[in-house]
């Protein structure tokens, strides 16, 4: 598809910046247009004397921008042919989210931990499903608990992981999120312990619904039992939701022993426990070990960690008669994936151990390189996870929010402590995603070294 001289304009906008050279400024502009979803990737670029005109500066111009982005890999240019924008390698191979780098001429976003999709293998999944999507667009495509083939490859997975599980046990949900607004609708609990610091979400769903929070500190070193007894104590009858793999912001892995000691409270105190395992595929380790489950536990799983947010696709795993009553919640329907995005689920599943190894390997290497960037500076303290997104800083010269500020005033955003407890607390801890690929850790941590004093 060729774009026209007016759609170009439109889609690069006021792109002329004093403070640069016009072909940098107009480099600049493209790659923000493509990254941004207003240039369509396979797009063709008018000629050049024709986009010269249109954008109202000299040929030269245009092809010196030209060159700065073939040269990035964001176009390609046969001979006799004409310009093509795509997306670099780089950024369809990458773990980091183009917004985690700056690549694009954006701010470096770090405020959230998350992945990027693996392109080729979501686009080629997204292609059989669609091959195969006759007998699926035939049908009613009304809300339900999952198509059955999700449903029973979840189900195969947990069995294969020793969770003997049944597709009847599976509640496929838009997500890790949509489950347990689904539990929290369905529970409606006066008090939910949660961990401090926690998943940023769990807390805004569990306040919007009307939960009171009580809260047990978790650090990269795991999870202080006394209060972890106070705090079931406190919910009794009520829910309790952890996250015990990679624990999300600080990456501790829960021991076995805290595993059982977990479990005697719940059933001491009758706290029905939600374990959430969107991170759990992230092991990091040179020999992944899957830690034993919560027992007892409703178990969350997400495809968002391992695969990609934007693949609105989760679940809750629980006792077939207990699955059915937050089945039949009103909320379900609304809180149900779509059903091709489900199809897309299942063909990542045929080949998800693949896509994992590829994952954890880039991710150990970036986190081992931040490690490196990091070590031994006596302005903040970390324990090397084993596995998760990021590395969890306690500071020892200066508050988050003030680090945050100076950092975000160097193009950088990052989240404070704070942000990720139930009770306000943790102002010297900040979340440091290893997402990003090396040269972008490199800036980070000249970032960091800038903004603490």
């Amino acid at each position: 598809m060729r774009i026209g001289d007016h759609q170009l304009t439109q889609a690069l906008g006021p792109w002329r910046n004093a403070e640069a050279a016009l072909s940098a400024a107009l480099a600049r502009a493209l790659r923000e247009a493509v990254a941004d979803g207003r240039i369509r990737p396979g797009s063709e670029l008018p000629a050049e004397r024709r986009m010269a005109a249109a954008l109202g500066v000299s040929r030269g111009t245009v092809t010196a921008a030209l060159d700065r982005v073939r040269a990035a890999g964001w176009v390609r240019t046969r001979h006799g042919s004409a310009s093509t924008v795509q997306l670099p390698a780089a950024a369809t191979e990458r773990v980091a989210p183009l917004s985690a780098t700056g690549e694009a001429g954006r701010v470096v976003d770090l405020s959230r931990a998350v992945p990027a999709a693996p392109q080729e293998r979501y686009l080629e999944a997204s292609r059989r499903a669609l091959e195969r999507a006759g007998p699926l667009l035939a049908e009613h495509g009304e809300p339900s608990p999952g198509i059955p083939e999700l449903r029973a490859a979840i189900a195969a997975r947990y069995s294969r992981e020793g969770t003997a599980t049944l597709p009847e046990q599976i509640l496929v949900t838009s997500g890790a999120r949509a489950a347990l607004a689904l539990l929290a609708a369905h529970f409606r609990p006066r008090v939910a312990v949660v961990e401090i610091p926690t998943y940023v979400d769990a807390l805004r769903v569990l306040r919007a619904a009307g939960t009171k929070l009580t809260g047990c500190r978790v650090t990269t070193e795991g999870w202080d039992l006394k209060q972890l007894r106070e705090s079931f104590a406190a919910a009794r009858g009520q829910l309790a939701y952890l996250v015990p793999d990679f624990h999300n912001p600080t990456g501790a892995l829960m021991p076995a022993h805290t595993r059982r000691a977990v479990a005697k409270l719940a059933a001491q105190y009758q706290v029905t426990l939600v374990a959430d395992e969107t991170m759990r595929d992230l092991d990091l380790r040179e020999q992944p070990d899957p830690a034993p489950r919560l027992p007892g536990a409703l178990l969350i799983g997400s495809t968002s960690k391992s695969v990609w947010g934007g693949l609105r696709v989760g679940w809750i795993r629980a006792p077939a008669p207990l699955i059915r009553q937050p089945r039949d919640h009103p909320l379900a329907g609304p809180l149900s994936a779509s059903p091709m995005q489900q199809l897309v689920a299942v063909e990542l599943f045929s080949d998800l151990q693949a896509l994992l190894s590829r994952r954890r390997n880039v991710l150990r290497r970036q986190r081992d390189h931040l490690d490196t960037l990091l070590a031994g500076d006596g302005r903040w303290q970390f324990t090397l996870p084993c596995g998760g997104l990021a590395l969890w800083l306690r500071l020892t010269t200066a508050l988050a929010d003030t680090v945050v500020e100076r950092a975000g005033r160097r193009g950088v955003a990052l989240a404070a402590g704070p942000r990720f407890a139930a009770d306000a607390t943790l102002i010297h801890h900040l979340r440091v995603p290893y997402t990003p690929p090396a040269k972008a850790l490199e800036h980070l941590a000249a970032v960091l070294d800038d903004a603490c004093p």
